[in-house]
């Protein structure tokens, strides 16, 4: 659903790249408190969550190279805001999101750079606040567990996807730049999309379960969900005594559950689906650029900036063996978003931590002070041990 240049005029533009300019910075305030929270980021800071949420941005990018059939001559790919912002929390969720959509605007002229505000709102802003809304709100009604995110994740995913759609036919409805009737472009889209959505929520569901199988506390939106660890005396099951607060004792097993392993795992799998797999995506067009072309919104549609560059459409200029062109741009690109999503997580945690630094110093020299604050180890020793 990437918005090409001349799609939607420069006013609306504008007025979308205010809104994703005002999102963004939003985010950023909050992806410092989900960056420096949890277990994960106790005691260690940003050289663990920084690479986690680069990792986020990476694999998304990945995931959408992947096309996957909808219907005659049609396909669809991940859009991805459902499933940042369950695993990294949703600030934190749409920087992915503008991260994946900026790396592809500028190196592979994927989506237009004036209309950068409109994809960062459609396919950003909207999909996590609606993803994220109908996850939180079913986790409130559903048994807590590991199953219930789940579930709550594919719910969420499956309806970003037409919201998205809908988000997008009214911006077009404001500033499009064909007179076309917005009832067969809403019907259209709204239409595709939700086929679409049944593959987002799919491919959602599968991540966010694998991660929950292995690493639990790494999941933003399973954290507190965990059922209490039990102790069977004399036959019964009571419930465990609360873990000591003293941060001593929590050092050697936060630092045990090192996530080396889950990046190592999780950069191979984006580099392989982006290198490899990549080639067998299906070649139809997507929802948007399906419904364009038949409904005649694409007439003014621009060239865009750079389409000059070397990486154009997913593939290396001067290599005219498909399957390595395709791949190695892949991999390129997987590089890119994980090194710059990496080092703005990085800056946006640390400065977090410098700014925190004098209230954390008086709170390590007073006494019982150690599990107080946004994340203390008294809060976060319940799903570590569940």
């Amino acid at each position: 659903m990437h918005v090409p240049d001349g799609m939607i005029n420069l006013p609306v533009s504008a007025a979308a790249g205010v809104v994703a300019a005002g999102a963004v910075a939003v985010s950023l305030r909050g992806a410092r408190r989900e960056l420096g929270a949890g277990p994960l980021a106790e005691g260690h800071g940003a050289e663990r969550t920084a690479p986690l949420a680069g990792l986020v941005a990476a694999f998304i990018f990945a995931v959408q190279m992947l096309n996957f059939p909808v219907a005659a001559g049609t396909s669809g790919h991940l859009l991805g805001g459902a499933l940042a912002a369950i695993l990294v929390g949703p600030f934190t969720g749409v920087l992915c999101i503008a991260v994946v959509l900026l790396m592809q605007g500028i190196l592979f002229a994927d989506g237009g750079l004036t209309a950068l505000g409109v994809n960062i709102t459609v396919m950003g802003v909207v999909t996590v606040i609606v993803s994220y809304g109908i996850f939180r709100g079913l986790l409130r009604v559903l048994p807590r567990g590991r199953r219930s995110v789940t579930v709550s994740a594919f719910v969420g995913a499956l309806v970003s996807v037409p919201a998205a759609a809908a988000a997008f036919t009214l911006l077009y409805a404001i500033g499009g730049t064909t007179d076309i009737p917005i009832g067969k472009v809403f019907t259209a889209m709204v239409g595709v999309h939700v086929l679409i959505g049944i593959g987002e929520a799919a491919i959602t569901a599968l991540t966010v379960g694998a991660v929950i199988a292995v690493r639990p506390d790494l999941v933003h939106g399973a954290r507190g969900l965990a059922a209490p660890l039990k102790l069977r005396i004399d036959g019964e099951l009571v419930d465990a005594p609360a873990a000591a607060p003293a941060a001593a004792p929590q050092a050697a097993p936060v630092a045990a559950r090192s996530p080396r392993g889950l990046l190592v795992a999780g950069l191979g799998t984006a580099l392989l689906l982006a290198g490899v797999v990549s080639f067998y995506a299906s070649a139809s067009p997507d929802g948007l650029e399906k419904v364009a072309a038949d409904k005649g919104i694409d007439k003014k549609v621009e060239e865009h900036a750079a389409a000059d560059s070397p990486l154009a459409d997913y593939g290396v200029a001067d290599i005219s063996d498909a399957r390595l062109s395709g791949g190695l741009a892949g991999v390129i690109g997987v590089g890119a978003t994980v090194v710059v999503g990496s080092g703005i997580f990085y800056v946006v945690h640390r400065r977090r931590t410098t700014g925190n630094t004098p209230a954390s110093s008086g709170a390590v020299g007073s006494s019982g002070a150690a599990g107080s604050g946004p994340a203390g180890s008294g809060t976060s020793a319940s799903p570590e041990r569940a």
